[in-house]
């Protein structure tokens, strides 16, 4: 395999694969409808990429690798089939990349970016020099993947489009099961049982780690393979690893401590402090550290490499503070996450008006969960929807303007285009508040017009 083409390489799935290959010394090329920020750092790497798609941009390719939302009809993988040239997703490509490696997947509706973004920088504080790819940009290491040389192959499970099921781990992580993508999963049944087909993909004598706190994940311990281990993390005092004694600190995060269940009696393990909120962040640090426990790797060096994890793009990231408005974006497209994410910031900012803006993710998820939607902003003192980003989804008649009638409170408004939300928020903002953007689309261009209006206030205002 000596040149590999990539359809939709801008997206963090794709990308990712993209640069372990790059770092393995193999010729990449690419395509997508824009250059996105990953896209942009692919090139600096040398990887040619090109705007648009045309049949000539897979010449001289020997394999290439599609997105999961580009479809059969796409020019290059109509002209890639009629040149004999093999045409992949992720789950059929996945494996090669990882022979010979200890492959630790992550998985699970809400938690696995995070995750995973912490069992690589852990391993990597460790001198293990992992390879790992994750889906958001790993802010201490400032890349979303790598290919190390260590026996360790960390990656983010993604369930969609059951690409998760194209792994063979040593080590299963999974945090929270909870229905999502009803385009990919018809029905709760459907999706928990992609779960369980995954579970099952677990090598013998493998390792699972499972979330307590959540019964989705609790219920695949059933799925589990003869003669593989299973302990369980969290908050819950029934937990294997359990996690207690958490109060807030002065970074704005959480200290724990973390204790071990052998036997009869509970065994303190180590205490660590992390920079990002939230109590599901304290979970997502135990199933790590339970990890590292049961890998027979240094526990307080582990810890203090905790300390030092900065987050990853677009999870609780702080764009910057201007006009004394902090500014944030994150990733949260789920009920679950919405609520998490604002509880998270109540945490940190108990004191001050939060704006939460949200832009549902396509019409699918929208509708099937509308209510649960409805229902998520209550640590939020002012809501502001956009209309939907439909991702791969064609446009509906759907309007999100129906969400905000189902909240029924005065503090929820309606913004039909990002400008109109951006020029809502510069008008009614103050110094104090906080404004975090939740959204898997389009809408951090929010944050950004917000804080470079509200940065050339700060200038004339001196």
């Amino acid at each position: 395999m000596k040149k590999v083409h990539f359809i939709g390489i801008g997206g963090t799935g794709l990308s990712a694969i993209a640069r372990i290959l790059v770092e393995q010394g193999v010729s990449v090329s690419g395509s997508d409808r824009i250059l996105s920020p990953l896209a942009l750092e692919l090139v600096e790497l040398g990887v040619s990429v090109f705007v648009g798609h045309a049949p000539q941009n897979v010449a001289g390719a020997d394999l290439v690798i599609r997105s999961s939302a580009v479809p059969d009809d796409n020019s290059e993988v109509i002209a890639a089939r009629a040149a004999h040239i093999p045409v992949l997703k992720r789950a059929d490509f996945l494996g090669s990349i990882m022979a010979g490696r200890e492959c630790t997947a992550v998985a699970g509706t809400h938690g696995k970016t995070t995750t995973t973004a912490m069992l690589a920088w852990v391993l990597t504080r460790l001198g293990q020099d992992p390879s790992f790819i994750v889906g958001g940009v790993l802010k201490n290491l400032d890349r979303n993947a790598h290919a190390g040389k260590g026996r360790q192959f960390v990656i983010e499970a993604d369930e969609y489009d059951r690409m998760f099921l194209g792994l063979e781990p040593t080590c299963e992580i999974v945090t929270i099961v909870e229905y999502d993508h009803p385009d990919c999963f018809p029905t709760p049944a459907d999706y928990q049982k992609a779960f369980t087909s995954f579970v099952n993909k677990l090598q013998p004598g493998g390792l699972l780690l499972l979330c307590q706190d959540d019964p989705g994940a609790v219920a695949l311990s059933r799925a589990c393979p003869d003669g593989c281990q299973i302990f369980t993390y969290g908050l819950e005092p029934s937990a294997d690893y359990r996690a207690g004694e958490t109060t807030p600190n002065k970074f704005g995060g959480m200290d724990f401590g973390l204790s071990f269940e052998a036997g009869v009696t509970a065994r303190p393990l180590v205490r660590t402090s992390l920079q990002v909120p939230g109590l599901h962040n304290v979970q997502n640090a135990s199933a790590v550290l339970a990890f590292i426990h049961q890998a027979g790797l240094p526990l307080a060096a582990a810890a203090a490499a905790l300390m030092e994890f900065a987050g990853t793009g677009r999870r609780f990231d702080l764009r910057g503070v201007a006009w004394g408005v902090d500014l944030l974006d994150d990733y949260a497209h789920h009920p679950t996450e919405i609520r998490t994410t604002l509880a998270a910031a109540r945490q940190r900012y108990p004191d001050r008006r939060i704006w939460a803006v949200w832009q549902p993710h396509t019409y699918s998820r929208t509708q099937a969960l509308l209510d649960a939607f409805a229902a998520s902003f209550k640590d939020a003192d002012q809501v502001l929807v956009t209309e939907v980003y439909p991702a791969r989804e064609p446009v509906a008649s759907f309007s999100s303007a129906s969400v905000v009638a189902k909240m029924a409170r005065p503090a929820a408004h309606y913004a039909k285009t990002l400008q109109a939300a951006t020029d809502l928020l510069l008008a009614e903002l103050k110094p104090g508040d906080v404004v975090l953007v939740l959204s898997a689309g389009d809408a951090d261009q929010i944050s950004a017009s917000v804080y470079a209006e509200l940065k050339q206030r700060e200038v004339k205002n001196g």
